[in-house]
């Protein structure tokens, strides 16, 4: 398999030199040059194999011969060790939790993906040489990069995150672990933090000095495993006879696309709604066909407060760069914090269910796509577990959340992070360290 540069103006590369790389010379993301759909009998059958199986047939093409069968194979199944379950809310909604890894996070697959894949990579080179991670964080990715890499041998991990625009619970998940792992606190939002990290790789005097690549879903090994949720959900379905809806809270687009992905793969996909939160670039764009990017607002689903989302030209790529094409199968909407909030607040009175305020936005993009078509079942993704939004969703429900006891020893531990005020601070820290 090979990948091109979405900008257009880069060699071709292996999966291997994709992950490494993480970002084309160009700027350009990577994309795959094809893309097979699996046999329609993959998708009929897909109750009959395990997770590791779907996961496998689903990735392997993307790996190609980069890695053998049988390191893939352990790399799968080491990325998923925990559980993906569907939970019903009401007859034609439920939600598929993705908080059940080591950071209560969705990003725990495509973090751990990727950092097996780097260690494979590491091991099998004849010149093996350090990478350095550099990644951005806009809440639960930082957290997640932080885990799936600490102490793997070969890599070292810098995180960027924006001072102040993290939950406590988030930044002590990417400031407390030390070893390979490095945590700079911008003074800034987490928009300033991607440029430093895309301005950082186009740097030629700091990419001298080390070898960088990204672990943010721009990466395509943090990228293309988050397929699997998807094929995960259709497993667990009781009954797939209604048009399958997806509603997926939407930041950098990453998961979104991921999911389209797999509908490319064959998956049977009646529509994806992008739910996102007051940062409404893309409700915009698919309003009027103009995508204006913008300064990212604040808001309380703080890992959705991207104002210019990377992944979306994946997702352009994927329906051709044609508007009408994509119109057919994306909707997406935006909601405000005070809509969030009473979402939270209804999920719990109604339902009993604690939902977190990004799996909340989820639920309103659902909620509000089956006002006009009933006849359909909607899976919203919960990507984070409620807890590492405390002071929020108690609010919300008025009640006292219980922490589960790794986080309250997290909570413990001390926070260790470098200031940061601008990009020549930023560089002079990847020169001198």
């Amino acid at each position: 398999m090979k990948y091109y540069s979405l900008q257009h103006n880069a060699p071709k590369a292996s999966f291997k030199e994709a992950v490494i790389r993480g970002i084309a010379p160009d700027k350009g993301l990577y994309f795959p040059e094809n893309i097979a759909p699996l046999e329609p009998v993959f998708f009929k059958n897909i109750k009959d194999y395990s997770n590791e199986e779907i996961a496998y047939r689903t990735i392997s093409q993307f790996v190609g011969d980069e890695i053998d069968p049988t390191s893939l194979q352990q790399i799968v199944q080491e990325t998923l060790s925990f559980d993906f379950p569907l939970v019903n809310i009401t007859e034609n909604i439920s939600t598929l939790e993705l908080f059940h890894g080591p950071t209560m996070a969705f990003k725990d697959v495509g973090a751990r993906f990727m950092a097996r894949c780097l260690g494979y990579f590491a091991e099998t080179s004849s010149k093996p040489q350090d990478v350095t991670v550099l990644v951005a964080t806009s809440g639960d990715t930082g957290g997640a990069v932080a885990n799936g890499f600490l102490g793997v041998e070969g890599v070292k991990v810098v995180i960027l995150y924006p001072s102040g625009k993290v939950s406590d619970i988030q930044e002590k998940q990417l400031t407390t672990l030390g070893q390979n792992i490095t945590a700079l606190e911008v003074n800034g939002t987490f928009d300033d933090c991607q440029a430093m990290v895309k301005t950082a790789f186009l740097d030629d005097e700091i990419t001298s000095r080390r070898q960088l690549t990204s672990a943010n879903s721009i990466n395509v090994a943090r990228w293309l495993p988050q397929s699997f949720y998807f094929i995960f959900a259709l497993k667990q379905l009781e009954e797939i006879s209604k048009p399958l809806v997806f509603s997926v809270p939407s930041g950098n687009f990453g998961n979104i696309c991921a999911g389209m992905m797999a509908y490319k793969l064959g998956m049977p996909v009646h529509q994806f709604i992008a739910s996102v939160n007051q940062n409404d670039v893309v409700p915009r764009y698919m309003e009027n066909g103009e995508y204006l990017p913008k300064p990212s607002i604040a808001t309380i689903s703080n890992a959705m407060d991207v104002g210019d989302p990377s992944n979306f030209v994946r997702i352009r790529e994927l329906f051709d760069n044609d508007f009408d094409s994509l119109s057919k199968l994306l909707t997406s909407y935006s909601f405000n914090d005070t809509v969030t909030r009473n979402a939270i607040k209804t999920l719990y009175d109604s339902y009993k269910y604690i939902a977190d305020p990004h799996g909340a936005v989820g639920y309103l993009g659902l909620v509000e796509y089956l006002k006009k078509n009933k006849s359909v079942q909607g899976v919203f993704l919960e990507t984070a577990h409620p807890i590492k939004f405390l002071d929020v969703v108690e609010k919300a429900i008025a009640s006292e959340v219980t922490l589960p006891e790794s986080i309250s020893e997290l909570i413990q531990k001390k926070k260790e992070s470098i200031l940061i005020k601008n990009y020549q601070e930023f560089k002079t820290y990847m020169m001198d360290s």
